[in-house]
């Protein structure tokens, strides 16, 4: 991470701009990767998440149909309904890995801007916007999936 400048009208020293130039063009590909990520990570959850909710909806017409008949053991459409909730509760990472990227991307963001603003020293009005660093330095804490209190059903 780049350290904040004392003197906002002093420049980056010790960066040749051709380092510079090309960092920069990392970071901005690196955060065009993460955007892109979000994207399918987004599609993803979206196709899980119907076809999950599907899958749930049809599990529990078959646990209606069997109630009305005791004959039958419902206890593997009961155990399929575990299993569905425990997936459909997995799907919680999506939203966390989404919190995730975003953070890392507006991080990068602002290194490329910070570093096109102050090593380019190109903006003689002082208008060069740079994207503003996250509140805080991470948005998940959690770090592992349980389904805990949740009610999916």
């Amino acid at each position: 991470m780049l350290p904040e400048p004392t003197d906002p009208a002093m420049p980056m020293a010790g960066i040749p701009l051709l380092a510079a130039t090309d960092l920069q063009d990392h970071l901005l590909v690196a955060s065009n990767d993460l955007e892109r990520l979000q994207r399918l990570l987004g599609d993803a959850s979206e196709s899980l998440m119907g076809h999950f909710y599907g899958a749930t909806g049809e599990l529990k017409r078959l646990l209606h149909a069997v109630a009305s008949h005791p004959e039958i053991d419902a206890s593997q459409l009961h155990v399929a309904m575990e299993h569905m909730a425990g997936a459909i509760t997995a799907m919680q990472f999506q939203d966390m890995a989404s919190q995730l990227i975003t953070h890392t991307e507006r991080r990068l963001r602002n290194c490329a801007d910070r570093l096109a603003a102050e090593a380019f020293a190109d903006d003689e009005d002082g208008e060069t916007v740079v994207e503003a660093l996250p509140l805080r330095p991470n948005p998940v804490t959690q770090d592992e999936m349980d389904a805990g209190s949740i009610e999916l059903f």
